[in-house]
């Protein structure tokens, strides 16, 4: 029958559920570091004005981003972990999946914007300040939100009409657009070319536009004379390479395991793709904590 369910019910991670507790202690600590660790960005970067620069102003984006992704799926994946509170409301589901999809493209708009910013730090430094002005600024963030939020207002409505008469049970911590598509009983063939479609538009047309602003710094680096000022120069860009890295990894890793890992067990799916959400909301504060002498001074 075309059903609308009331509920979904969360499995966690598939085959691991009698270590849901001990599974926790990583996660936590993980959530909690996440908290902490970009708060204090944010509070570091609003209260000390020398960090009142494009740079610094794109490092708070990121961290904002970081903070709603772990809000949205970390306190319903710990309550899985520790009480098995496993339902979820349809409703909710939907919205856990919007913000969830939403801020990832955000996140992975913002890793351009930096590298952009970094183009013109090493490239055109005497016209940094003349190219990179605040309104810029705050139209590259106003652009990464209405971009995700546009590619993702169609998921709810793909899903809402799909007919459940399936299971009820998401072998996953969270809300996940492919996880939830797997229930329903009639062709997905749209949803599927949906995701599909976005993933490939928004990763590739990112990464690529990165790559290519990562190409024209190499070439300003090794066209610079000593070795201390290719140094000082490659030296600017090691945090974002780290951010990009910790960000796109696990991606595409998770992405690849899902498509072709038909023979992997299914907690390491779950696993990976857990790691994609963890970790850069994690390691982000660390590596730019550590890397950028205010804030390290500063914290």
């Amino acid at each position: 029958s075309n059903t609308t369910p009331k509920m979904f019910l969360l499995t966690g991670i598939p085959g691991l559920e009698e270590m849901h507790r001990w599974i926790s202690i990583p996660f936590s600590t993980a959530f909690a570091i996440a908290l902490l660790g970009n708060s204090t960005l944010l509070y570091v970067i609003k209260t000390e004005p020398s960090l009142h620069k494009p740079m610094f102003y794109f490092l708070s984006m990121l961290a904002s981003t970081d903070l709603v992704l772990s809000l949205t799926t970390m306190p319903k994946m710990l309550g899985v972990f520790w009480f098995k509170a496993q339902a979820i409301p349809f409703e909710a589901c939907l919205v856990q999946m919007f913000f969830l999809h939403s801020f990832s493209i955000v996140e992975s708009a913002v890793l351009l914007a930096m590298a952009f910013d970094r183009y013109v730090a090493v490239c055109h430094p005497l016209r940094y300040g003349s190219i990179l002005t605040g309104s810029l600024v705050v139209t590259i963030g106003l652009l990464a939100l209405l971009r995700a939020s546009v590619l993702m207002l169609p998921l709810p409505f793909l899903l809402r009409r799909l007919p459940y008469c399936r299971s009820r049970v998401i072998s996953h911590c969270y809300c996940e657009h492919m996880a939830v598509v797997k229930l329903a009983c009639a062709d997905t063939r749209v949803n599927n070319i949906y995701g599909i479609l976005v993933t490939f538009l928004v990763g590739g047309f990112d990464l690529l536009s990165i790559g290519h602003s990562y190409l024209r710094i190499l070439r300003t680096v090794f066209s610079l004379a000593s070795k201390e000022e290719k140094l000082k120069a490659f030296g600017t860009c090691l945090d974002h390479i780290c951010a990009i890295l910790v960000f796109y990894t696990p991606a595409i890793l998770s992405s690849l395991i899902h498509r072709f890992g038909h023979r992997i067990a299914p907690h390491v799916h779950i696993l990976m793709a857990n790691l994609y959400l963890l970790l850069p909301p994690v390691m982000n504060p660390i590596v730019y904590g550590v890397k950028t002498k205010q804030i390290r001074e500063r914290v």
